[in-house]
């Protein structure tokens, strides 16, 4: 629907104006006759030219402060709109203003909550939105709200262990790359020319150095364009069903990293799903909605086999117990609250026992992966840097044997 642009009189404000979505000309009037507003002038408001990519990104971060914010107005009894209108005002980020202030013209024209979220597709997640839905129809938008804010919290905390894990061996290696490529590139046809000069026999691990920075030397611009269209050819490939199945199953079974994703993997299903069927959405619909948030292939085929199962009268631990991504305990734990009735409080249980395994997760790989990589490093680049010595070490021992 297009947004309009609006101006008229209001008995108490004068003369007023704003911005309204709605299906026509006519319906923005008869809206703001509902509100007591005198129509002056009613158009359709000029599309403007942004560039995406400059434009800040609405985070987590800004989603679960809004989160908690807009729960706790709604809980003291403030109306949608004003609770709308609020947050836009003190928002900071300019494009979370944006869609705010989007929202609460679409909530003005009518549209319920759940509806004008599902407009900003870009911002809001279908968890979100299926929440804010069943929120609005049994009358408990507050405390959905205030679950979603603790789900939202919860979830970032997750993905920033994961990555907080991933920081230090990424940094270690990219050091240990940039400055094997310096040594070998600047520094090595250095030491290479004095060789020259001396008219030396150049020892066997010397050698080897020297051949892999002339290799580098010439090579290095091709090196870059093939990586590059490595790199590029692993993402689209990636994107297919095959290749997504594939690079999935085999981030699980890398040792110590796969553990970790396992781990988190279990950790947001249980997650995501108790939240789900705590807030009264729908069995099927949870499944379908936690499959897409799963963030593996692997996981997310073993959700949908759960939902089938479901739909055809069975329990959702059966096909679960044929996924080696899911531990036995979770499958148990899973049947135990699928038979007493607490399937949402019992998922809840496991997202936060596996909230903690993913702690002792990080830092395990972190303890595993700086010492190798320190190894690696030292064995490199002092590996490297000895090569380029041994010939002064040998003429030294030659001049002084001649002495």
């Amino acid at each position: 629907m297009p947004l309009y642009l609006w101006k008229g009189r209001d008995s108490k404000a004068g003369l007023v104006s704003g911005e309204l979505t709605a299906e026509s000309e006519g319906a923005v009037i008869e809206a703001l006759r509902k509100k007591n507003i005198i129509v002056s002038s009613v158009r359709v408001k000029p599309k403007e030219i942004t560039l995406s990519f400059m434009q800040p990104k609405v985070s987590n971060k800004d989603l679960s402060i809004f989160t908690r914010q807009f729960a706790t107005m709604i809980n003291a009894g403030l109306p949608l709109v004003s609770c709308l209108e609020i947050q836009a005002q003190q928002q900071e980020n300019p494009t979370f203003k944006k869609v705010l202030e989007t929202i609460k013209s679409d909530v003005e024209g009518g549209s319920t909550l759940a509806e004008a979220l599902k407009r900003q597709k870009q911002v809001f997640s279908e968890l979100y939105i299926n929440m804010a839905a069943a929120g609005e129809a049994g009358g408990i938008l507050d405390n959905i709200l205030m679950r979603l804010a603790v789900y939202l919290e919860k979830a970032e905390a997750l993905v920033s262990k994961v990555k907080r894990a991933m920081i230090m061996p990424v940094i270690l290696t990219t050091v240990a790359v940039g400055a094997a490529a310096v040594l070998l590139i600047f520094v090595i046809p250095i030491f290479e020319k004095m060789f020259a000069g001396m008219g030396a026999k150049l020892p066997g691990p010397t050698l080897f150095v020297v051949g892999l920075s002339k290799f580098l030397q010439k090579f290095i611009i091709p090196i870059i364009i093939v990586a590059a269209a490595a790199i590029f050819a692993i993402q689209r490939w990636y994107k297919t069903d095959k290749g997504e199945l594939y690079l999935d199953s085999l981030m699980l079974k890398i040792p110590i990293l796969g553990n970790l994703q396992q781990k988190s993997a279990v950790a947001r299903f249980a997650r995501t799903l108790g939240t789900l069927l705590a807030s009264g959405v729908a069995i099927l619909d949870a499944l379908e909605i936690t499959a897409k948030t799963a963030g593996n292939r692997v996981v997310q085929d073993a959700i949908m086999s759960a939902r089938k199962s479901i739909g055809g009268g069975e329990t959702i631990s059966a096909p679960l117990k044929t996924m080696k991504i899911f531990p036995p305990m979770v499958v148990q734990m899973i049947s135990v609250g699928e038979a007493t009735g607490g399937l949402d409080e019992m998922l809840n249980k496991i997202a936060d026992f596996y909230d903690e395994e993913v702690d002792g997760a990080v830092e395990g790989l972190t303890a595993a992966m700086e010492p190798i990589i320190m190894v690696v490093l030292g064995l490199g680049i002092g590996g490297m840097v000895v090569a380029m010595y041994l010939p002064i070490f040998t003429m030294t021992s030659a001049l002084m044997g001649g002495h």
